[in-house]
């Protein structure tokens, strides 16, 4: 076993790593429900950045329907942005998982 190429691999897939890490700090995926009525936008981190609720999703007519219908909206629209957050998390790090021979990255759940 050659020390020196060893090092040099751990080296890049430190590289790597590090890459994919910015790629995620960077990213940004948008959640929907509603058809379109609520959107939340969370980094590729997990982290929500931003919620967008469209005013055709209030009643003035009905404020306690409406509040429940919101918030049954928000959650929907934040189920499907983290679920995007995960893909790209599988896309950007599952690669590096399998580089160490599929035994997955120690204290990274899914790696």
């Amino acid at each position: 076993m050659d020390m020196q190429a060893l090092l040099q691999q751990a080296q890049q897939m430190q590289q790597q790593l590090v890459e994919a890490q910015q790629a995620l700090e960077e990213a940004e995926v948008e959640g929907t429900s509603g058809g379109g009525l609520v959107k939340v936008k969370l980094s590729g981190r997990g982290q929500v950045e931003d919620i967008t609720i469209d005013p055709k999703a209030v009643d003035p007519d009905d404020a306690a329907d409406t509040a429940e219908t919101i918030a049954d909206l928000v959650l929907a629209a934040i189920r499907d942005a983290e679920a995007q957050v995960e893909r790209l998390q599988q896309e950007k790090m599952g690669p590096l998982a399998q580089g160490l021979g599929g035994g997955g990255i120690p204290g990274l759940p899914g790696f």
